[in-house]
């Protein structure tokens, strides 16, 4: 079995350690957290692991739902056709920190029609040493890219981390295309 490219892309944010890990270092660190619950819309308990245990999936760590950054970026993440990510074979997952009673209304507010779950007790987050928000490509409990923010405005860009699964480019501007004939 050949080991899968593992890509850190961060800042300073990170200990030196953590920016040279290799792939041993990132499936230990999702075995650890495999077991953690979370929650879905409807309060069951599901294990982290399981999201992508057995499939390609993106993970948005969201750092509230309440953020007007945070709601932004989910309501970007909603413009992602799921088409496009069926014709990739990935599924998209945003978990954030709140109660499983915020789900339905969040994704009402933002138009947020993908996998989403709750960490309502923070359990991953403290485990993976979040303080913000993180995006993570994984499959097969196989942790192939995380990016940690270093600040609230330094989400990396949406399409740069669907082009690292080879789900095609999305306009998410609300300008209709010009078509030259």
């Amino acid at each position: 079995m050949a080991a899968p490219a593992t890509r850190q892309v961060s800042g300073p944010a990170l200990a030196p350690a953590l920016a040279s890990a290799g792939p041993e270092h990132w499936q230990r660190l999702a075995a650890a957290v495999a077991e953690l619950p979370l929650l879905d819309a409807a309060g069951r308990l599901v294990p982290f692991g399981a999201l992508f245990a057995e499939r390609r999936a993106v993970v948005v760590f969201v750092r509230h739902f309440l953020r007007y950054i945070c709601k932004e970026y989910v309501e970007d993440l909603a413009k992602i056709p799921k088409s496009f990510l069926q014709e990739a074979n990935v599924t998209l997952i945003a978990i954030g920190q709140s109660s499983y009673h915020h789900v339905e209304p969040f994704c009402k507010l933002t138009g947020y029609s993908h996998e989403i779950y709750v960490d309502p007790g923070r359990e991953i987050y403290k485990r993976l040493g979040m303080k913000r928000g993180e995006e993570v490509v994984s499959s097969g409990n196989i942790i192939h890219f995380i990016h940690r923010d270093r600040n609230r405005l330094d989400h990396k860009p949406i399409n740069s981390v669907l082009q690292l699964v080879g789900v095609q480019h999305v306009n998410f501007t609300s300008r209709p295309s010009i078509i030259h004939v």
